[in-house]
């Protein structure tokens, strides 16, 4: 899901209490803690000799450190802190959204929001790793050490 998606489906929400979910059910604990809003920046080179370029929005979340209300917090105050970096930083509304949070931090895909009730549940899926040239084209043999690299950069992943 890309960043202005998201903050447009929060946008319709913004009474509910946000409570990210990842895993079996597992929840992140109300009272959880916003940390950092980043603008990511990747340059790489994938197996099969292409370059690839994109951007992703990371938000970083934390455990609640005991001094916080346990509560969920509001879609409206999560709104407000992204519109708060937003004004500083440049982040890029089509960039693929990422949540880190655990320790070990994992970056997390968001698999969907669903409306339970006074919440709005943000899915969060874990990280997996692709093969970019064997999604491109699976017979291609991408890995093969006799292609040709092609330098050409490419928008998107």
């Amino acid at each position: 899901m890309n960043t202005q998606g998201f903050l447009q489906t929060l946008a319709q929400y913004p009474e509910k209490a946000l409570v990210f979910q990842h895993g079996e059910g597992q929840r992140i604990p109300p009272g959880y803690h916003v940390t950092e809003i980043m603008d990511v920046r990747y340059a790489s080179m994938d197996c099969g000799g292409q370059a690839n370029a994109w951007r992703e929005t990371v938000i970083q979340l934390m455990d609640p450190r005991g001094e916080e209300e346990a509560v969920f917090m509001p879609v409206r105050k999560f709104l407000s802190i992204y519109r708060r970096v937003a004004a500083s930083v440049a982040l890029e509304g089509a960039a693929e959204l990422r949540f880190e949070y655990g320790n070990p931090a994992l970056r997390y895909r968001v698999g969907g929001l669903e409306v339970q009730g006074e919440a709005l549940v943000v899915h969060l899926l874990p990280p997996q790793v692709a093969c970019k040239a064997a999604d491109r084209a699976e017979e291609a043999g991408c890995c093969d050490p006799g292609l040709p690299l092609r330098l050409n950069a490419r928008p998107g992943h």
